[in-house]
């Protein structure tokens, strides 16, 4: 969720979101409890690094880790 709020903060950012992941913001509040939505966060900070690299700083935790969640949230 922090991601997502990271992702969000910036309108650039979150329009880049939206259009690469075809979500619209309704759907996107209907989806966000879901696990494939939080991958496709993830996936989308992990993409351009240094939009990772930024929410990682953001959030307090190393790139890696902010990386790694993607596969505990597959789990």
């Amino acid at each position: 969720m922090q991601a997502l709020g990271f992702v969000l903060a910036d309108e650039r950012r979150a329009q880049r979101f939206l259009d690469l992941t075809g979500l619209t913001p309704e759907t996107l509040r209907s989806a966000i409890g879901e696990a494939g939505t939080q991958v496709a966060i993830i996936d989308f900070l992990c993409s351009h690094e240094p939009d990772l690299i930024d929410a990682a700083e953001a959030l307090g935790v190393t790139p890696a880790r902010l990386a790694q969640t993607r596969g505990e949230l597959l789990r």
